[in-house]
């Protein structure tokens, strides 16, 4: 369990609360059929296109367990560190859904394919904190009811009817809504390494369940609260703030606090209730006696043990041994898969330090401002290490080497020949350069006496030099000019 912070509890009326979370992530699988049938799971489709007998329980149709989502449950298992179980068991978890044909939902109870794992969650604060992960299972998804195509009847799509889920469920170790969003974040970001769910919260593949209690610190667990299908990560920290402190004011008003099933309303910023949990639903579950137990052997969680790639923590440990990068800057680049791959070509035999910059501060600000993924840039990595070189031959300056990345942004072309076209090189003869400083100095007598009394006004010369040359001279010539002449 984690410690307690004092600087995560919740000031309410009577003291300070503490907030205690636990989660349930749905990851639908990265799988090319459901996991008991051949139909696509493709996104998108026109409504009941991705159907098959099986899907619409027509009587007759028996389920055959996909070897693939399997293999994906392993993969992401070992990518938890968690035990994984040679022997599980598929249930019938039963309960009725207009858009659940079977009547019943096949998933994992006692028996689940993966056990006890963790994540450690590196926090924007430098705080590492682990969240111990229960289980993860398998089970099929349900449909999706349609309420507003009809003014008095409802549709049911099925398309989503058995594609494979995995439920990762957290142990309650999470104590703040920042630590919940970094917790999804970092889970989302290991599930996109291992290829095991793509993660697209917007398109459904990716969503929580959110667990929420609270209580007087040292004391015993509150009454939970069930948050249902939060589809964003920002939304995840909203819906958890609003129900702590919901909690805290009924609890300060002398109420009780309900065990209830909650939904987040995004445009209100709010929980509301759903159904209640105070009795504890029976789903009846027994074996699905259509689905032998699943039983594999060590070979084969040792054959895809050795096709794991590198993961998140052990790429952000590696940039740092071998990079000399800082822990934050490492922490960046690896967050998503494609940007730690495009950064790794950008730095391939140059200085890790400057590509990290570089990449950070030019490109993903660029990113960020424009809206874009690192997939869509417009500028590739090659062309980003161009510059780099460009910048370590003396070739282009710091600043000019910014103007460059502009100009391959929104017109692209190879960097060198745009510096050669345009007459961007650095200026790096130091009679070019002297003859606009002492034409500077001559001009600011006071300022001259200024750097004299206070070397930091030095910065004044290099800046008055550089806007006269354009920003094409070379600042290291430029300093060891301006501090010779100054006597510096």
């Amino acid at each position: 369990m984690a410690t307690a912070d004092n600087s995560k509890r919740i000031k309410g009326q009577t003291g300070e609360w503490e907030v205690v979370i636990g989660m349930e992530v749905h990851a639908q699988v990265t799988s090319e059929a459901k996991l008991f049938s051949g139909a696509s799971t493709a996104f998108g489709g026109a409504p009941n296109s991705h159907v098959s007998l099986v899907d619409a329980a027509m009587p007759g149709m028996l389920p055959v367990i996909n070897r693939r989502c399997v293999e994906q449950a392993v993969r992401t298992g070992l990518g938890l560190r968690a035990q994984i179980n040679l022997k599980s068991v598929f249930d019938r978890k039963n309960y009725f859904y207009p858009d659940l044909p079977q009547g019943y939902q096949i998933s994992q109870f006692k028996s689940p394919v993966v056990g006890e794992g963790k994540v450690v969650v590196d926090m924007p604060d430098g705080e590492s904190i682990e969240v111990g992960i229960e289980r993860l299972h398998l089970e099929q998804d349900a449909g999706k009811s349609v309420h507003d195509r009809h003014p008095t009847m409802s549709g049911v799509d099925l398309n989503r009817s058995g594609v494979a889920l995995m439920e990762i469920v957290s142990k309650p170790d999470i104590r703040s809504s920042e630590e919940a969003k970094a917790y999804v974040s970092k889970l989302r970001s290991i599930l996109r390494y291992l290829g095991t769910c793509d993660g697209n919260m917007e398109e459904g593949s990716l969503r929580a369940d959110v667990n929420v209690s609270v209580r007087k610190p040292g004391d015993a667990l509150g009454t939970r609260c069930e948050i249902k299908n939060v589809n964003s990560i920002r939304f995840i920290g909203q819906a958890v703030e609003y129900e702590a402190r919901r909690q805290i004011e009924i609890l300060e008003e002398g109420g009780k606090i309900v065990q209830e099933t909650r939904l987040f309303d995004a445009n209100k910023g709010e929980t509301r209730s759903m159904r209640s949990k105070e009795e504890a639903h029976d789903y009846r579950y027994f074996p699905d006696p259509d689905l032998l137990p699943l039983e594999f052997d060590q070979n084969f969680v040792d054959s895809i043990a050795a096709s794991l790639p590198e993961l998140p923590d052990e790429k952000k440990l590696r940039l740092m041994k071998e990079g000399g990068l800082s822990a934050y800057d490492a922490g960046i680049l690896v967050n998503e898969r494609e940007t730690a791959d495009y950064f790794e070509e950008v730095a391939k035999g140059r200085d890790a330090k400057v590509a990290a910059n570089f990449v950070i501060n030019e490109l993903f600000g660029r990113l960020n401002k424009e809206g874009k993924a690192i997939s869509s840039s417009p500028v590739s990595s090659s062309q980003t290490g161009a510059i780099l070189d460009l910048i370590a031959e003396g070739t282009i300056s710091g600043k000019i080497a910014k103007d460059l990345f502009e100009v391959v942004w929104t017109e692209g072309g190879d960097p060198r020949a745009i510096v050669e076209k345009r007459g961007m090189k650095q200026v790096t003869d130091p009679g070019a350069i002297e003859k606009v400083i002492d034409d500077i100095i001559a001009k600011n007598p006071a300022k001259v006496e200024e750097a004299k009394a206070k070397p930091k006004a030095l910065g004044w010369f290099v800046g008055e030099t550089m806007k006269a040359t354009g920003g094409k001279a070379s600042p290291q010539v430029v300093n060891e000019l301006l501090k010779k002449k100054l006597e510096l």
